[in-house]
C-alpha cells in the first residue's frame, strides 16, 4: 500500500512540475476601476482608461454592466444585474469583451431572460454557444424576396393583410386592445407549421408574462418557442438588451435555413427604457437618427429580420414588434419612427374593440407593403374584392345612420357587409385552418350566409372544419399541399358550402 501511495504521489508532483514549466512567469498588468457614484440602475466608474463602447464589466460582488457612454475621465455603466451589493469604492474589472446571448435548439421550450438565465426553474438552459447581441443586418446582396406566406390563422391578417417570412409588419394601438394577443395567435397557429417562435416581453407585468405564456402551453407547441423576459422588475440594462438578445436567439435558426418568427412585446417600454438610460448617463435621448437616438436603435434592430437568398441558406427571421400609442395618436414620435422602419402596421382600434369586434383591426388605416405577394393563391383568389366590399358597407352604414331609406340593393349590400364584419370577428387563441378561411370567404362572397342569423352563422363556423374534412376532403388536401385549388375542387368546395348552409339555415328573405 506504501508503494502505490508513493507513486501517486510521484505522479502528482510529475504533473505539477508540468503545469509550472509551461507556466509563463512575469509581470502583469490588470486595470481595476471603482465606482464613483451608483444609482437608479447606472454606476459612474473611473480607473478604467481603456474601456470599449459597449464592453462587459464584472463588479467585484458578482453583478455585471456594460459601458454605455464613455466621458474623458469616467465611463457610464448601465447595471443588467440587481444594485444592492454594489456600493461606491467597490472594484470593478473590464470583462474583455460585448455582452453574447445563448443560441441552440438546447434554448427552444425555455422561458429564460435575455442573457440566457433561466426563469422557469428547469435548471441550467444547454446553450450550443453564445453570440453576441449586437450583429449587422443582412447585407441586401444576401436578401431574397419575401413570397412564402406566414399564416396567423386570424382571417383578418390572412386576408386582407398578408404576411412573409421575412417581413417586418408592426402591431400598434392604444393600451389593452388586444395587441398581444393578436401576436400570441401568430404564435400559437405555427404549431402545425415549421416557424420556431421568440417571445420577448419587454417592461410587462409578472401577470401579462404568466398569461402569455399560458397560453402558449394550452394553445400552441411550447417546445418549438423560446420566452425572452425582462420584466418591469428588471435592471433598465436588461431591459434594453432584450430585444437584441432576442433578436440573436432567432437568427441562429435562421442562418441555418430554417424560419423564424420574432415577437417583440413591446417597443414603447423599451423607448421609455432607452429615454431613461439616456437621461441617467447624462445623454442627449435624441431627436435625429444618429447613434444617440432611439430612432436608430430600433432601425438597426428591426433590420435584421430579413429572408436570406438560396446562397445564404434561405432561412428567414419574420418580425412583429409591437407598439402603443395614446388615444389612438399614430403621428407621435415613437410610431412615426415604427411605421417608417416597417413593412406595413395593423392598426387596432379602441372604438371597434369596445364594440364587439375582436380583433380591433382598422382596415382603413392597416397596410401590408408585401400583401398579396405572399399569400396562398386560393386565399388570394377568393379575398379579391373582400377588402373594397368592406370598405363600401362601412361608408353605407355611416351615411344609412343618418336615416335614409336604401332601396334592396343598397339593403343586400348592408345584409353582406354585416356579414363580412362578422366572419371577420373571430375568438382569441382559435386559428383558422387556411381551408377554414378559404371557406369562410368563399361563403359570404356568394351570398350563402346573407339569410342567416348570427346565432346560426355562429354554428356555421363552429363546424365548418369538420364539414370539410368530411365532404370536401380533396380540396383540404389541395390547399394543405400547394394553398391552391383546381377547377374541380372549387367547384366541389361551393357545392359543399351551399349544402351545409341550407341544412343550418333554410333558403329564406335576407335579413
Amino acid at each position: 500500500m506504501t508503494g502505490q501511495a508513493d507513486m501517486r504521489a510521484e505522479e502528482w508532483r510529475a504533473r505539477a512540475r508540468t503545469k509550472l514549466d509551461a507556466a509563463r512567469l512575469g509581470p502583469q498588468a490588470d486595470e481595476i476601476g471603482r465606482v464613483e457614484e451608483i444609482g437608479d440602475g447606472v454606476a459612474r466608474i473611473s480607473g478604467l482608461p481603456n474601456l470599449r463602447l459597449d464592453e462587459l464589466v464584472r463588479f467585484d460582488r458578482g453583478a455585471f454592466g456594460f459601458a454605455h457612454s464613455l466621458d474623458e475621465d469616467a465611463v457610464n455603466c448601465v447595471l443588467i444585474d440587481p444594485a444592492e451589493n454594489i456600493e461606491a469604492g467597490d472594484a470593478v474589472r473590464g470583462g474583455g469583451g460585448v455582452l453574447r446571448a445563448p443560441v441552440g435548439p438546447g434554448l427552444l421550450g425555455r422561458v429564460i431572460d435575455p442573457l440566457g438565465r433561466p426563469l422557469d426553474g428547469k435548471g441550467p438552459v444547454a446553450s450550443e454557444s453564445h453570440e453576441p447581441i449586437e450583429r449587422p443586418a443582412p447585407a441586401i446582396v444576401d436578401r431574397d424576396f419575401v413570397t412564402q406566406p406566414v399564416q396567423t390563422g386570424v382571417l383578418a391578417l390572412d386576408a386582407l393583410f398578408a404576411l412573409g417570412r421575412g417581413q417586418r409588419e408592426l402591431i400598434i394601438g392604444d393600451r389593452a386592445i388586444g395587441k398581444t394577443t393578436l401576436a400570441l395567435d401568430a404564435i400559437i397557429n405555427q404549431k402545425n407549421s415549421d416557424m420556431v417562435c421568440v417571445y420577448i416581453a419587454v417592461g410587462q407585468k409578472s401577470s401579462a408574462v404568466r398569461r402569455a405564456i399560458d397560453a402558449i402551453a394550452a394553445f400552441g407547441a411550447p417546445e418549438r418557442c423560446i420566452v425572452a423576459v425582462a420584466s418591469a422588475a428588471a435592471p433598465p440594462g436588461l431591459q434594453w438588451i432584450a430585444p437584441f438578445a432576442g433578436f440573436t436567439m432567432a437568427e441562429y435558426f435562421r442562418d441555418r435555413g430554417q424560419h423564424a418568427l420574432v415577437v417583440v412585446d413591446d417597443l414603447s417600454k423599451h423607448a421609455a427604457c432607452h429615454r431613461e438610460i439616456a437621461l441617467l448617463t447624462r445623454q442627449s435621448p435624441g431627436r435625429e437618427a444618429y447613434p444617440g437616438d432611439i430612432f436608430y436603435t430600433h432601425a438597426r434592430l428591426l433590420e435584421r429580420a430579413a429572408k436570406l437568398s438560396p446562397g445564404k441558406g434561405g432561412g428567414s427571421l419574420t418580425a412583429l414588434p409591437i407598439a402603443e400609442t395614446d388615444a389612438g395618436n399614430l403621428s407621435a414620435y415613437i410610431p412615426t419612427n415604427l411605421i417608417s422602419i416597417t413593412d406595413g402596421q395593423i392598426v387596432l382600434d379602441t372604438r371597434l374593440f369596445h364594440e364587439g369586434q375582436k380583433p380591433a383591426v382598422d382596415v382603413g388605416v392597416s397596410v401590408s407593403r408585401v400583401g398579396g405577394k405572399t399569400q396562398a393563391k386560393a386565399l388570394r383568389d377568393a379575398a379579391a374584392s373582400l377588402r373594397l366590399d368592406y370598405a363600401q358597407f362601412l361608408e353605407l352604414e355611416m351615411f344609412t345612420r343618418f336615416g335614409g331609406m336604401p332601396d334592396s340593393r343598397v339593403r343586400g349590400q348592408l345584409a353582406r357587409g354585416v356579414r363580412i364584419r362578422s366572419i371577420l370577428s373571430q375568438p382569441q387563441h382559435t386559428p383558422l385552418s387556411l381551408a377554414e378561411e378559404v371557406a369562410l370567404i368563399k361563403a359570404v362572397q356568394d351570398g350563402l350566409l346573407d339569410a342567416m342569423s348570427p346565432e346560426v352563422l355562429t354554428e356555421f363556423r363552429r363546424g365548418l372544419g369538420e364539414m370539410l374534412d368530411c365532404d370536401s376532403p380533396e380540396a383540404v388536401a389541395a390547399l394543405r399541399q400547394d394553398g391552391d385549388l383546381s377547377g374541380p375542387a372549387t367547384r366541389a368546395l361551393g357545392e359543399a358550402l351551399r349544402h351545409y348552409a341550407q341544412k343550418l339555415s333554410p333558403p329564406g328573405p335576407a335579413s
